[in-house]
């Protein structure tokens, strides 16, 4: 495979990825806006960016948050850069693609122009964070349908649940970071909208519940989402299909199992695995999800050296 055709599936699944995990960051926030004080919005809003990787400005550009996160086009963050940054590299491989995955992720990306055309988002916002979430859901099913379960699809497998592993780690540390020393106490009452916000933020309220029943405690989030291994906005979950991403990959392209990006995928897989949360976090747990962070950034930079941005040198002793 074309290493131009291998980075751009790969990058229009993590844009993808990216803006279905912000439109569902939104759609919490602006619930559990409708459950408390206004004056309890500040410190959230700082939060979800922090999750994010954004620095704000300014504590009043908190108030164009919402939109600048979804319809302001010359924000890269925002769900709309996203989404034309996906589609852009979608049109670049067609032939690469199916057509049904084409026209649902072109469908998903005109519906969020009428919807900032019409301004949609300021008179429906939780119905235009719904949109991007089941047009992204949809993509992923279409993907899986129609598409053979070759090289490209596994560079599209990678690309999400890299930038899933990654995001996931963000906002667990964004959270405890917000909350330090309470990882291992009874949630206060007022601090519970907050925890159930986190688990709403990863789609995991309900999963957590048929493991640990509806008694949040900071420890079992924490557990549940970096080392659950069937849950699959976990971070282990996403390690381990990253690890059989680029195994798959050396298979296909014939390349050693025992190079760096195996390994370093291995090695977090392994780590995740046999981890324990209470020893995590009577270590360090920002330091482990720091850890965590920095192991997906170098699994990012081996896979590029060795499929897309490796020497011609080695092309050609290929």
């Amino acid at each position: 495979m074309l290493s131009r055709v291998a980075d751009s599936l790969y990058w229009m699944s993590r844009y993808l990825e990216r803006a279905e995990h912000t439109a569902r960051l939104l759609d919490v926030q602006l619930n559990l806006m409708l459950e408390q004080a206004p004056d309890a919005g500040h410190d959230r809003w700082l939060r979800l960016l922090r999750g994010l990787n954004i620095t704000p400005a300014s504590a009043a550009s908190l108030q164009d948050v919402p939109r600048g996160l979804a319809v302001d086009a010359d924000n890269p963050a925002s769900i709309i850069a996203c989404i034309t940054a996906a589609r852009d590299n979608a049109r670049q491989v067609r032939e690469q693609i199916s057509s049904e995955m084409w026209e649902q992720l072109n469908e998903l990306y005109l519906d969020l122009l009428r919807a900032r055309t019409a301004d949609r988002w300021q008179a429906e916002p939780h119905q235009f964070s719904r949109d991007v979430k089941q047009g992204a859901h949809l993509f992923q099913g279409i993907t899986d349908a129609t598409m053979n379960h070759g090289e490209g699809w596994h560079f599209i497998q990678l690309g999400r649940y890299l930038e899933r592993m990654n995001a996931t780690a963000l906002l667990l540390d964004a959270h405890f970071a917000a909350f330090p020393g309470e990882a291992t106490r009874e949630i206060r009452a007022r601090e519970y909208l907050e925890w159930l916000g986190l688990l709403k933020s990863c789609t995991a309220f309900e999963a957590y519940c048929k493991v640990y029943t509806a008694d949040l405690r900071p420890d079992r989030i924490a557990e549940f989402l970096l080392l659950h291994p069937g849950f699959p906005r976990s971070v282990r979950f996403a390690a381990e299909v990253v690890h059989g991403c680029l195994s798959a990959l050396a298979d296909f392209t014939q390349t050693s199992k025992s190079g760096r990006a195996n390994r370093l995928a291995g090695r977090l897989r392994a780590a995740l695995s046999f981890d324990q949360i209470d020893e995590i976090i009577g270590d360090d747990l920002h330091r482990y999800l720091g850890d965590v962070q920095q192991q997906g950034a170098q699994i990012h930079s081996s896979m590029y050296q060795l499929y897309v941005s490796y020497p011609i040198e080695s092309a050609i002793g290929a």
